[in-house]
């Protein structure tokens, strides 16, 4: 955990929306310093040496852009955490390009959101540093083997760098709903992501994807991903579009939006939302194998469904299902990395055994690690993304 006393940076033309923001994180126990545009704040940035900074897009004189650029030249890892009211994707992808650690859409409706950011991102400098301060010790022993071990690090981390960062925290509970997930990437970069978060009062999000391809850009793939599905909550909740929030509209307005990048990628995709006060699922899926396992009751099935996959075809349709769900139960989502742990030869060998070993596990997160090995698991070809959720399940 980051130590609470940490120095932040604020830097916002908005007087009242910094306010607000130094206020709640300095009642957080955070030392907080204001700016009012980029310019004073890279002043600020160069006297106090904050350890995080919080920065609008859009100020004048110095942008939200230029600023990270400046605090880069510096050679500094000082983490950047954007947030801005304009929603533009290229900015966002600017900003994550240049190594932000997280962008926040305005209005924040929940300043918790925020602290969980900054928190997350003292949590990864902090982690770095220690990694930085490992790998000098290694130089100094073996200086030319530490520098190809770098080089193929760096060549990782940078391919998955963007997707660790916009991860959601696990586990995760809400309302008597427990979200839990686990990624284990491969030698190659891949694209397995996981989301999940509150759509409102009543009603909880959640998807598994699956990039094609390997590599940094089926990586970078899940940034869109991410953005998408973000802009589309903040589009509902002010009731400008989508206000339904329905999975097939979800998975549809992606697939547009892949096409229209003409990036070469589609994906594989499960999406669903939970409406608590009547306990049902509404989920739809874009090709993805293998669909997910309902455990209740000591027994494992698949639900039903199919569909295309998305950002490959023009004309795809989407379709939702609904699923009253048990007081007990649990929802497990995989992407198909997972078919290389499971004995068979064929796919359809494969499938048939997988509902039996979620009732081995109990149906829990926790539970599948241990029958599949997973904390032995060494190199495999492919990422394997697991998302379990669940209710009432001991």
């Amino acid at each position: 955990m980051p130590n609470p006393s940490a120095t932040l940076l604020i830097i916002d033309d908005d007087e009242v929306v910094r306010a607000s923001i130094a206020a709640y994180l300095e009642d957080s126990g955070f030392s907080v310093l204001q700016a009012s545009d980029g310019l004073q704040g890279f002043q600020v940035f160069n006297r106090e040496h904050p350890d995080l900074v919080i920065c609008d897009l859009r100020m004048p004189q110095v942008d939200g852009l230029e600023l990270i650029r400046r605090i880069n030249a510096l050679g500094v890892e000082t983490p950047v955490i954007v947030v801005s009211g304009a929603g533009v994707m290229t900015d966002a992808v600017e900003a994550l390009r240049l190594g932000a650690a997280d962008y926040l859409i305005k209005p924040l409706e929940d300043l918790a959101v925020l602290e969980h950011s900054v928190r997350r991102a003292l949590d990864r400098a902090n982690l770095r540093l220690e990694n930085r301060l490992y790998r000098e010790k290694l130089e100094v022993a073996n200086r030319e083997l530490q520098a190809s071990l770098y080089l193929l690090q760096e060549d990782q981390n940078a391919g998955r760098q963007v997707q660790m960062n916009m991860l959601p925290v696990t586990p995760w509970s809400v309302d008597g709903l427990r979200f839990a997930h686990q990624i284990i990437p491969s030698l190659y970069l891949s694209g397995d992501f996981v989301d999940y978060f509150r759509v409102d009062d009543n009603r909880v999000a959640f998807y598994l994807a699956d990039v094609s391809g390997h590599g940094a850009s089926s990586a970078f793939i899940t940034v869109l991903l991410k953005f998408m599905t973000t802009r589309l909550l903040y589009e509902s909740r002010r009731g400008r579009s989508m206000r339904v929030f329905k999975p097939s509209d979800v998975l549809g307005h992606i697939n547009r939006g892949l096409l229209n990048c003409k990036l070469g990628k589609h994906v594989t995709m499960l999406g669903g939302v939970i409406d608590e006060s009547q306990g049902l699922l509404t989920y739809s899926i874009g090709g993805h194998l293998p669909l997910p396992v309902l455990y209740s009751e000591g027994r494992a099935s698949y639900l039903e469904g199919r569909g295309l996959p998305v950002g490959l075809f023009t004309d795809a349709s989407y379709t939702d299902h609904e699923l009253k769900l048990p007081e007990t139960f649990s929802l497990t989502l995989l992407s198909d990395g997972i078919l290389d742990l499971l004995p068979g030869d064929t796919l359809k060998e494969k499938e048939e055994v997988l509902p039996q070993l979620v009732c081995k596990a109990g149906g829990t997160l926790e539970g599948l690690r241990e029958v599949l090995g997973l904390a032995d698991i060494g190199e495999m070809p492919d990422d394997i993304a697991l998302l379990v959720l669940s209710r009432n399940l001991e």
